[in-house]
């Protein structure tokens, strides 16, 4: 069907399309997200400048408006000052209406002269790519149509609707709403699926909260984060250079006692050493309870399950009274969430010296392995292997 520049059948035409938008979640992910918003790495010049004229022709977005956006949903994330959190919106209408969320943002003065700070300031995007933003998208609707005739029409709508949909709509919705958590930080973010492709990596919206200013997206080996992947081919070839990536827990065999280098450990790869909690200590006991438990009680302690591991601060009424419930028919459950409180709060505590952090933790510990429970004991005696991962 010879109707446009190309002479390509319709699968050349889907062909095309994909890579194109691929191109634009690239841009969002790699440019935008971790190198603007988060300063995870450094590109270079030429990629930077084919980042935010490729951002221009496909989506009219302006960086300073979208990180400004994205940081203020980071500073005040699920709460009525977030842009856009399906938490106080509700996931429907981010699905359908997280452009129209983000648009709001944007025109907030406020919010773009607090986070919008660092972005691209030159004459072309004072001029240019800020003032015109409907010529870029306008000229990509042009070379859509004269590349492919009227179907060119199809897929410049395609094109516009692809960070619309996927982004605004189903990372800030879906991401805040559903899939599963590998880090309870004090956020309902979740990852949606463990294979970032569609979105550029960005599915694994939980890692992300957990560790904003990382670079590398994916946190589990069985995770990919296609954005990742991009990053370090761009490294590879002098084009990008990584600043920033998650910590990762360092134990040290044979180190039998704890210091202050332990506590600083600890406190740098404190949501780490929380999913272990979580998986080593809470979920063993809670198997153990539940084999000894039967009938109403069983059913109690078996619905406890996502309440025991979440974050304190994200649980509402309803839940607390149902780990009350919970704890009435099993004390070493209510002993190991208590534990697992006290420890969250020994790196909330921001005005502590680490000398006093490192006496608390040691009355942690020495009070752990007096409870008599395995998994505890075991835990706490774990603790003291942790040493900060070498530079």
């Amino acid at each position: 069907m010879a109707t446009g520049l190309l002479d390509i059948p319709v699968w050349g035409c889907v062909i095309y399309t994909l890579v194109v938008t691929h191109i634009t979640i690239v841009t969002v992910t790699v440019f935008l997200h971790r190198y603007q918003a988060h300063r995870a790495l450094d590109l270079h010049p030429a990629v930077e400048h084919f980042f935010r004229f490729w951002l221009w022709l496909t989506t009219g977005m302006v960086t300073r408006q979208w990180v400004a956006v994205h940081r203020k949903h980071h500073a005040c994330v699920e709460t009525k000052d977030d842009p856009h959190s399906p938490q106080i919106y509700g996931v429907k209408k981010l699905l359908l209406e997280g452009t129209e969320l983000y648009r709001a943002g944007t025109k907030d003065q406020e919010t773009l002269e607090k986070y919008g700070h660092g972005t691209p300031d030159d004459w072309i995007e004072r001029n240019v790519y800020t003032e015109h933003g409907k010529f870029g998208v306008g000229s990509m609707l042009v070379i859509d149509v004269l590349l492919f005739g009227p179907l060119g029409l199809t897929v410049w709508a395609v094109q516009m609707m692809w960070i619309p949909i996927f982004a605004a709509g189903i990372v800030n919705g879906l991401g805040h709403y559903w899939g599963y958590r590998n880090f309870e930080c004090p956020d309902a973010s979740t990852n949606i699926s463990p294979w970032g492709i569609l979105i550029g990596g960005e599915e694994l919206h939980n890692n992300h909260h957990a560790f904003a200013s990382s670079a590398k997206l994916s946190s589990k080996r069985w995770e990919f984060d296609i954005g990742w992947m991009y990053i370090k081919i761009f490294a590879l070839l002098g084009l990008a250079r990584v600043k920033k990536l998650a910590p990762q827990p360092v134990l040290t065999i044979g180190k039998d006692g704890l210091d202050v280098d332990t506590v600083r450990a600890i406190i740098a790869n404190h949501l780490h050493i929380m999913a272990r909690y979580a998986r080593e200590v809470v979920g063993q006991v809670h198997k153990e309870e539940l084999r000894k438990a039967t009938g109403d009680v069983r059913d109690v302690l078996k619905a406890s399950k996502g309440w025991l591991t979440r974050e304190e601060s994200r649980l509402n009424d309803a839940a607390k009274d149902h780990l009350a419930r919970a704890f009435l028919h099993s004390h070493p459950l209510e002993t190991v969430y208590e534990f697992k409180v006290q420890l969250q709060r020994l790196w909330q505590e921001r005005t502590a010296s680490y000398e006093s952090l490192l006496a608390a933790l040691q009355v942690w510990c020495r009070q752990a392995e007096e409870t008599g429970i395995t998994a505890l004991q075991e835990f706490a005696q774990s603790l003291r292997g942790y040493t900060l991962q070498p530079a």
